[in-house]
Order: structure tokens, then sequence, then C-alpha cells
């Protein structure tokens, strides 16, 4: 079964599956860390390291996934379906390959990373623990991203948000098992809970399969690899090496602002840990609508329907701006509520009170950002958006980061005020280039 998406298929009934996955999806990446606060500071420092490293090489995958969705959205919107099966198998054959190697990277090299971090020493064995079990069978995320792209090319949200449920309620309570040492076993900390993490991605990721095998008239064999197909490789690289540049050189960006941040102390870490579990939940809304933007903007790319691209961008950005700036300011008005169910510490408390004002600003231009450089990448307008990410990034998230950071001493109010500029300045770039109407022309099929 393939899912008909075009002008006509409702944005909302596409987004409502995809935003509920993105908040299971945040949960199961910052669950060990909510409920390890109540054991030890230190631990959740710890698991914010390496959920930043972590999140960097997640960016391997997504340079296949997010070509598979555009790839496969574009050849669906325009009925050739000879390649799907051979586009699925190598998606997720060359995430399983890669994964494996980032998995065994992670296991030989941490400590040098470590370093390279300027992670506080009393961080080293927590973090240590976390990264060899989670990290290690970083796989189990690989091929998963491989599948739930394909299922909401063809439109099926909603199966992926409901695995998102079973792998969180597992995580759970397999977390509040270890933790707490129920059914005799020891009190377990962080290696209970990265074992939950692998447990229920392990979960997951066979329910997956087996909703594959049941929902889609295609097939992920070995075989669609014999002989290689090199074109549909390259193709995938194309789209995708240059679509993953702008998220891959944001997180770079951010393991290198992460530097300055562990040099502020260990409460310091802490907070922006916090501080960043909350702030996205701001982008959640934006976040899910502009990925069911791209796969119908992809359809419809596809179908040759160029104006109707433009005219669903433009009457999603003004009400996606709206909602994602109330969230934010209710998050700041919440704050000290927020944050008070992680720690009591009173620095810590007003301290994330001032990032989440700050973040009211910095949201807008995510939103921006988020939407239309993701409907660019689905026209086929890749290379722009990430040359103005590199540059931007790094040229004002990174350097200001350690400008206002560091050599005026503003902590880590600083870093987040250079954050908001980055965001700012690069949603009024390709807000511009969308207008200009550049990405016309630009299909990849």
């Amino acid at each position: 079964m393939n899912t008909k998406i075009n002008k006509n298929t409702s944005l909302f009934m596409l987004t409502w599956p995809i935003i509920v996955e993105l908040l299971l999806q945040m949960l199961i990446g910052n669950v060990d860390q909510m409920m390890i606060s109540r054991y030890s500071q230190t631990s959740v420092a710890a698991i914010g390291n390496v959920n930043q490293i972590m999140t960097l090489l997640l960016i391997t995958f997504n340079i296949i996934t997010m070509a598979t969705t555009i790839l496969v959205s574009q050849f669906l919107g325009s009925n050739n379906k000879e390649k799907v099966s051979e586009i699925y198998s190598l998606a997720t054959y060359t995430n399983l390959f890669f994964s494996i190697v980032l998995g065994s990277i992670m296991i030989i090299f941490h400590k040098p990373i470590f370093t390279l971090m300027n992670m506080p020493a009393e961080l080293y064995q927590d973090a240590t623990i976390y990264i060899v079990i989670v990290g290690g069978m970083i796989f189990l995320q690989g091929v998963f991203m491989s599948y739930a792209a394909i299922f909401r090319s063809n439109g099926l949200m909603k199966q992926t948000m409901i695995i998102s449920m079973i792998i969180n309620i597992i995580n759970v309570v397999g977390n509040f098992i270890f933790l707490n040492g129920l059914f005799g076993l020891p009190q377990m900390g962080v290696t209970g809970v990265a074992m939950s993490s692998v447990i229920s991605r392990s979960i997951g990721l066979i329910v997956v399969m087996w909703l594959f095998s049941k929902k889609l008239d295609a097939k992920i064999s070995i075989k669609y690899l014999r002989p290689f197909p090199k074109e549909t490789l390259a193709s995938l690289l194309k789209i995708g090496v240059p679509s993953a540049g702008e998220s891959l050189s944001y997180d770079i960006a951010q393991m290198c602002i992460l530097a300055f941040v562990n040099t502020m102390g260990t409460y310091v870490v802490a907070t922006r840990v916090y501080s960043t579990m909350i702030t996205n939940i701001s982008c959640i809304y934006s976040a899910a609508i502009s990925s069911a933007v791209q796969i119908i903007v992809g359809h419809l790319i596809g179908a040759g329907d160029i104006d109707d691209a433009d005219e669903l961008v433009m009457k999603t950005l003004r009400p996606t701006v709206f909602i994602s700036l109330v969230v934010a300011i209710l998050l700041y008005l919440g704050s000290d509520i927020f944050f008070g169910l992680f720690t009591k510490d009173p620095a810590m408390l007003a301290l994330g009170k001032q990032i989440m004002f700050i973040q009211i600003f910095l949201e807008v231009g995510r939103t921006f950002n988020l939407v239309i450089i993701r409907s660019m990448q689905a026209a086929g307008d890749i290379k722009y958006p990430v040359m103005i990410g590199i540059l931007s990034m790094w040229g004002v998230a990174a350097l200001l980061s350690y400008v206002f950071g560091i050599i005026l001493g503003m902590g880590l109010v600083g870093v987040w005020i250079a954050m908001a500029l980055d965001e700012i300045i690069r949603a009024i770039l390709v807000y511009r280039r969308w207008k200009k109407g550049t990405w016309r022309g630009r299909a990849l099929i």
C-alpha cells in the first residue's frame, strides 16, 4: 500500500502524528536525564554531553534518510515506483554499515572525544558507561531512521508515532526498574538507563520491520544491491550530503559551543542540558509541520505543481511562527515550574529563566528556517541553505558564543544570545531566497 499525496492532502493529518512522534523521540533522548536527575546532577551532565555526540553522529544517518524522504516523495509524486524497493534497500543497508562503523569508533575513541569537548573529569566515568552501551548499539537508531523515512515518504506517519510510544513506554519502565533495583536487581544508575534505552530501541526496530512488511508493497532485500546500484547511491548522496550538511554544520558548531560551556562549571552544563530539553518543546510543532510540508512539497514538485508548492509554504509559515512563539512565551512564563522538575538550585532556576526569555527570539528564527529550508530541500534547492548555514553557524553562533560567553564573561546567557542571532540572520536570508523563486526548476528527478 502506498498513500497518494497531493495538494488536497490534509496538512493537519500528516502533521499531528509527527508532532506526537517528535515529542516521543525527544522523550527517549531526554528521559534518561530526566529520571536520573533525582539521583545525580553529575550523571545528568555526563549523559547530556554524550547525547550531544550522539546527535552529531545521527546526522550521518540523516544523509541517507533525508535523501530517501525527498527522492521517494518525488518518485511517488510522478508515479514512478520502479526503483522504490531499490532505494529502500540501499538506504537501510547503507545506514546499517555506517552505524556499525560509528559505534566502533565511539567504543574505541570516546576518551579523546571527551578531551576535545573539554568535558570535566568528574563526568568521565558516567559518560564512558553511557557512550559504550548506547553508542555501541547506535545501529539500532540508524536502521530505525531508515524505516521511519520510508514510512513518512508514503504518508504513514501514524505507524512511526505508535512505535515511538512503544519505545518510550518500555524505556520509562526499564529506567524505573533499573534505577530502583526492582525484582531483585541492584540499583544500576547510568548503566541501567543505558541498558533500558538499548532494550526499548531493539523492540522498536523489530516492530517497525514487522509493520513495513504488512503496510507497504515493497521489500528491503540484499538482492536489490546486486549488482550494486552505484547511480542510485550517487543520487542519494547528491541529495543527502548537502541536505544533511546544514544539520551537520549545526551540530558540530553545537559541540564547539558545548566545549565553551564545559569550562563554565558543572551547574552551568547541567542548566544547559535542562534548557535544551525544555526549549526543544517549543520547536516541536514547527519541526513537525515542516516535515509534513517537505513531504507534500516533494510530491507536488514531482507532479509538476510548482505554484501549489509555493502557496502551501507561504500559507503554512505565518500560523506556524505564531504557534511556536506562543509556546516559547508560555515556557518562559512557566520556567520555574519546568526547571523545578529537575532541580531546586536557585542559581540554576534564575539562569534557566534568562535562557527561556532569549529563546522566544531564537524560536521565531528557527521556525522560519525549519519550514523554508526543508521546503527548499524538497524542491531541489539544496546547496544555498548549506552555504548560509555554515557561514552563520560558525561566524555568528560559535564565534559570538566565545566572544559573549567567554571573553565578555556573559556565560550561558551570552551563548544563547549568539545562537538566537544565528537563527534570525539565517531566517532572513532563506526567506528572501524563497520569495525570489530561485528554487523553481530544480527538481531532482
